[in-house]
């Protein structure tokens, strides 16, 4: 496999941040043959990243879905606290929560880490790449890649286009989404792009709807489902997404695109109590937290 492989996976991948989104990418990576490096911030969170790839791999173990031995994924994935360990890598992603300041400050510490023709990507499901993009050094080598949560599951990566992304880039990466196996749309940057952008304002409407007490949340996710076949109503995705995250996002979006993004005041407060969903155990509904 070379650098420039464009019927493969990327050789080497590095992921700058292992959270929920950055563990998925990395599974998602490994099991289509590429070496995977995970950067944390200290060690006791790249030790909670190998975790969480550890037993995302194990799972895969257990349907019998693993495409190598698992000894080699093993050999095939590291974690480390400094993004000089992204040194040879053919693309980095970020994945930092869903903050500006955040993301700018991390994107600038892996484009200074890796060769001069690595792609960089950001994982921002909301923030404007052109925004991150002025900043970097070579604006021309960076872009969107917005994967959906749950990754190892999931078809979808959105692959979103600044100003300055080279064509070439676009081509690579989606080849690389293809040997992943799943499918890439490309969007053009605007805030929100096209996935967040209409996610969140059925999620919002729904969150307004409970609020109003137009009915409970099954049945409001029930009229999505069976009505229109979404495989998940707008609620319980919501809780798989976070409140917390999808609170982000809507601020983002109201700065945008002014009030009809504006979040409902039930989940503030749901947010503010600390019920995010599937990763706390509550949220609008009732999640096993093992």
């Amino acid at each position: 496999m070379t650098e420039h492989d464009t019927t493969a996976a990327p050789a080497r991948v590095g992921v700058l941040g292992g959270g929920r989104m950055g563990a998925g990418i990395a599974h998602a990576f490994l099991l289509a043959g590429s070496d995977v490096t995970i950067v944390e911030r200290d060690s006791e969170a790249a030790a909670a990243a190998h975790a969480r790839v550890a037993e995302s791999l194990d799972r895969t173990a257990e349907r019998g879905a693993l495409p190598r031995p698992r000894g080699e994924l093993d050999l095939s994935f590291v974690t480390a606290v400094d993004a000089d360990a992204f040194g040879a890598a053919t693309m980095v992603i970020e994945a930092v929560p869903e903050d500006r300041g955040l993301k700018l400050e991390a994107l600038a510490r892996a484009e200074q880490a890796v060769p001069a023709d690595a792609v960089l990507a950001s994982n921002t499901s909301s923030i404007s790449i052109d925004d991150l993009a002025e900043t970097l050094e070579r604006p021309e080598q960076f872009l969107g890649l917005h994967f959906f949560n749950p990754v190892p599951s999931s078809k979808l990566v959105e692959i979103v286009r600044g100003r300055q992304t080279d064509a070439e880039v676009i081509t690579r990466a989606r080849s690389w989404i293809a040997a992943l196996g799943k499918t890439a749309i490309v969007v053009q940057d605007a805030p929100g792009f096209a996935s967040s952008r209409l996610g969140v304002a059925l999620g919002l409407e729904a969150i307004r709807m409970l609020e109003e007490g137009v009915a409970d949340a099954a049945d409001i996710d029930a009229a999505m489902e069976l009505g229109y076949r979404h495989p998940m109503g707008p609620l319980r995705t919501t809780d798989v997404v976070g409140l917390d995250v999808r609170l982000g996002i809507a601020e983002e979006l109201q700065t945008a695109y002014g009030d009809r993004f504006a979040p409902p005041e039930l989940l503030r407060r749901m947010v503010a109590e600390g019920r995010l969903g599937r990763k706390t155990g509550q949220g609008f509904y009732e999640w096993s937290t093992r």
